[in-house]
């Protein structure tokens, strides 16, 4: 049997660009602090290349350990005569976005690259109208020996850099995961970049690259996957919109694909992992908003699975929105109707600020985890526009020792609980009853027992 076949009972994504790899290390970096520390030793060590792909950038983020921001870090690797590139996004008008935390290459943003962005290439990549390009990746060394790729959805802002447990919090806290990633997956990472790099919608305008069009050179695809370095099976999965980049080049060591249908592998993987889940589905995300995973949910529930959902206790604005549409009472209706099962837990998460006084904790997360057997991370929200419309960039991976300890991890965390010694089922039980337990102790006024607390359904985002 070969370590394909012996994946287990979750199926790959059958319609991506990039096909399931064997041989990849995969590492989950739980919380910003931790994650961007691995991302900067990572940028510290590399001897050749640096690139990445920003989403959302805030004026004061910093990070870990003193490093400075972003492009003290960045040009502190370009003076060492490493190829640094940053793909970051321009807005097509819809509204949405706050532009205060995009680095949209205006004036102002340029004169501050010119007094000490240093060595730094950049090319602007504008999302279709109302949607954002909104893969966050970092990749070092690109096709070397020492190659290794960050996935995931933290963005560059100061709530973001905390550590696990957000114990003494002074500040607003988020909660993200990070995924690092060695072996032949890290080179469809490499593809993706160098495909949106190449097709950046900006390249020929007159401000749509730095230093200038002529430095900003194309990059070449590269031409094999990069030699094993672990055991996990992976698959690098995305949301991109048809006709989105032109570019037909070959992935490496598989057959050419035409990417002007698009891609919707995020959504096929989410759709088929919780139609296989046998003992328990866990999310985390920002943005719960699909009906049709909704719809899943209740199958799975209705087949004895355990299903545990964590969001932000503070809905998405675009949810709270969502709840006030007509024609979107269907799908209100749908998610309150899954509080009527016993084994469903929506669940938000909460800390004491040095006051004493409890606040939410903000869940960015974009994550699934089914049956201790598979998981995903990456950027894309289990919503529409990220399902459909954002560009998004996630990693599933097969590799069962792996998401049970990214499982217990997560409990750990949320709960104050080691679950190392529990099975899933077990576990996801203490998840429901310490969750409701704490929704009552947060009614009374009393402390929490861990950060995890129970919210109904019906009500969630009014």
């Amino acid at each position: 049997m070969t370590a394909l076949e012996a994946h287990g009972h979750i199926p790959f994504a059958q319609n991506g660009s990039y096909p399931v790899r064997t041989g990849n290390r995969v590492l989950p970096l739980v919380d910003g602090e931790p994650a961007f520390r691995r991302i900067c030793e990572a940028i510290e060590r590399a001897q050749h290349s640096v690139w990445g792909t920003v989403a959302f950038l805030d004026p004061d983020f910093l990070m870990p350990d003193g490093r400075g921001d972003l492009f003290q870090v960045l040009a502190r690797a370009a003076e060492r005569g490493l190829d640094v590139r940053v793909i970051f996004w321009r807005i097509d008008g819809g509204g949405v976005f706050d532009t205060s935390n995009v680095f949209v290459g205006d004036s102002a943003q340029r004169a501050m690259l010119e007094q000490r962005g240093g060595k730094l290439r950049a090319r602007w990549d504008r999302a279709h109208q109302g949607y954002c390009q909104h893969q966050k990746s970092w990749l070092i060394d690109a096709g070397r020996e020492r190659e290794v790729a960050f996935v995931g959805g933290i963005n560059l802002n100061r709530d973001s850099v905390v550590a696990p447990g957000h114990a003494g919090r002074d500040h607003r806290h988020v909660h993200d995961v990070y995924l690092e990633l060695a072996g032949p997956c890290a080179s469809d990472v490499h593809h993706n970049f160098v495909q949106r790099w190449n097709e950046a919608s900006e390249r020929a305008a007159d401000d749509g690259c730095w230093p200038d069009a002529t430095a900003a050179c194309d990059l070449p695809f590269p031409a094999r996957s990069s030699a094993a370095a672990g055991s996990a099976l992976a698959q690098v999965q995305r949301t991109v919109q048809p006709g989105l980049y032109e570019d037909a080049t070959a992935t490496p060591d598989g057959a050419a694909f035409a990417i002007d249908r698009g891609e919707l592998s995020i959504l096929e993987q989410y759709g088929t992992a919780i139609a296989a889940a046998r003992e328990y589905v866990y999310l985390e995300n920002q943005a719960f908003g699909h009906p049709e995973t909704v719809e899943a949910l209740h199958d799975a529930l209705a087949r004895g699975v355990d299903v545990t959902v964590l969001v932000p206790a503070d809905a998405h604005p675009f949810f709270k929105q969502r709840r006030k549409q007509p024609e979107s009472q269907p799908f209100i209706e749908r998610l309150g109707a899954l509080g009527q099962h016993e084994r469903f837990t929506l669940v938000g998460i909460a800390a004491p600020d040095p006051a004493g006084s409890l606040r939410n904790i903000y869940v960015h997360a974009k994550i699934a985890l089914v049956d201790d057997a598979w998981a995903t991370i990456g950027s894309c929200n289990v919503a529409q526009r990220s399902f459909f419309g954002d560009t998004e960039l996630n990693v599933s991976f097969w590799a069962p020792e792996v998401v049970r300890r990214l499982r217990v991890a997560l409990l750990q965390e949320h709960l104050a609980l080691d679950t190392t010694e529990l099975d899933d089922r077990a576990a996801f039980a203490h998840f429901r009853k310490l969750a409701r337990e704490n929704a009552a102790r947060r009614a009374r006024g009393d402390a929490l027992h861990g950060l995890a607390f129970a919210i109904d359904p019906r009500t969630y985002g009014e």
